[in-house]
């Protein structure tokens, strides 16, 4: 048996963040506030040794990434592995928009109003399911697709040769991937009205592949 601890977290403030708008796919750059957090979480987990580090291919992302490698002094990681894989859902036709507006289309036809309304009636599965259907382009991921390519990230981790049991890995995410995994592997666990703070930390056990939620939000 093969077991991986995993350090999620969510990315530092972004100015798509402050403007309520929607970024998966697309990105915007940290702001100060969001250095400045990805700093204090880098000293939280200076003292962590990583033997593996993995980010989306999104400047956010990778800066925050870079951010927390440079202050690790009991790691020999330099830069992290970056992958389309770990990439935030994607929004599709909706992406840079306003996120009430957006999530208020994709409810409407179904009688509700908001994301919070969809996911206390339905689930943040179906919230995916909901936007596809409202994308004029029909591009935005649904949860299949969503699902599909964000479990090959958990694979490219649990395959990776220079793993071992026990090995600590750190994963930067993002706010909806990581209300999505809670909502799927520790469903009822956690209070998922509250966002995952920039910055925050997540902890999950990578067991032959399969993954147990630790801790949500530290």
């Amino acid at each position: 048996m093969t077991t991986l601890n995993l350090y999620l977290v969510r990315h530092g403030q972004t100015y798509y963040n402050i403007f309520n708008k929607m970024q998966g796919w697309s990105n915007s750059p940290l702001t100060q506030q969001g250095i400045d957090g990805a700093k204090q979480i880098a000293k939280r987990l200076a003292g962590t040794k990583f033997a593996g580090a993995f980010c989306s291919d999104t400047g956010r992302a990778e800066t925050t990434a870079q951010i927390i490698l440079d202050h690790n002094h009991a790691s020999d990681l330099t830069a992290p592995h970056t992958a389309p894989y770990f990439r935030e859902e994607f929004y599709g036709y909706y992406e840079g928009t306003d996120i009430t507006s957006s999530w208020y289309l994709a409810a409407g036809p179904h009688g509700l109003k908001s994301l919070t309304d969809i996911v206390e009636k339905y689930s943040f599965d179906t919230a995916k399911d909901f936007l596809k259907e409202a994308d004029p382009f029909h591009m935005a991921e649904d949860h299949d697709d969503y699902w599909q390519r964000v479990d090959q990230g958990f694979a490219l981790i649990a395959n990776d040769p220079s793993l071992h049991d026990g090995d600590n890995v750190l994963v930067i995410s993002h706010g909806n991937t990581l209300l999505s995994l809670m909502d799927r592997y520790a469903p009822g666990k956690y209070d998922l009205s509250k966002r995952p703070e920039n910055g925050s930390l997540t902890r999950l056990k990578l067991v032959d592949g399969q993954i147990e939620v630790v801790s949500y939000n530290e």
